[in-house]
């Protein structure tokens, strides 16, 4: 993220699924990563590309998430190139889900 123009702030937390309640993560889009950038919930190895789009655009979600760990994504390429396809969900306060990318492209 840092390499995309992103500053970083990294906090241990000792009950993270506090903070994926607060900002209304659905329990089957949960992930290893919570990141909050400018309002937003970034959840799991969501691309920088993403994230982008999603700053650019500004719509009215609570946020994006990459659910598990998918081989590929964003810190888990693998030596071998080995990638699992995986999508990108977006999600609202309400509990709606639907996917808005799909990887790999």
């Amino acid at each position: 993220m840092e390499k995309l123009g992103f500053s970083v702030e990294t906090r241990k937390v000792d009950n993270i699924s506090a903070i994926k309640d607060r900002h209304a993560v659905p329990d089957d889009l949960r992930s290893c990563h919570t990141a909050i950038v400018d309002g937003y919930v970034i959840e799991g190895h969501v691309p920088g590309a993403e994230i982008i789009r999603l700053l650019q655009q500004r719509p009215d979600i609570a946020g994006l998430s990459v659910p598990g760990m998918p081989a590929g994504s964003p810190g888990m390429e693998m030596e071998n190139g080995k990638t699992t396809p995986y999508q990108v969900i977006a999600f609202d306060r309400e509990g709606r889900v639907w996917p808005v990318a799909r990887y790999p492209q």
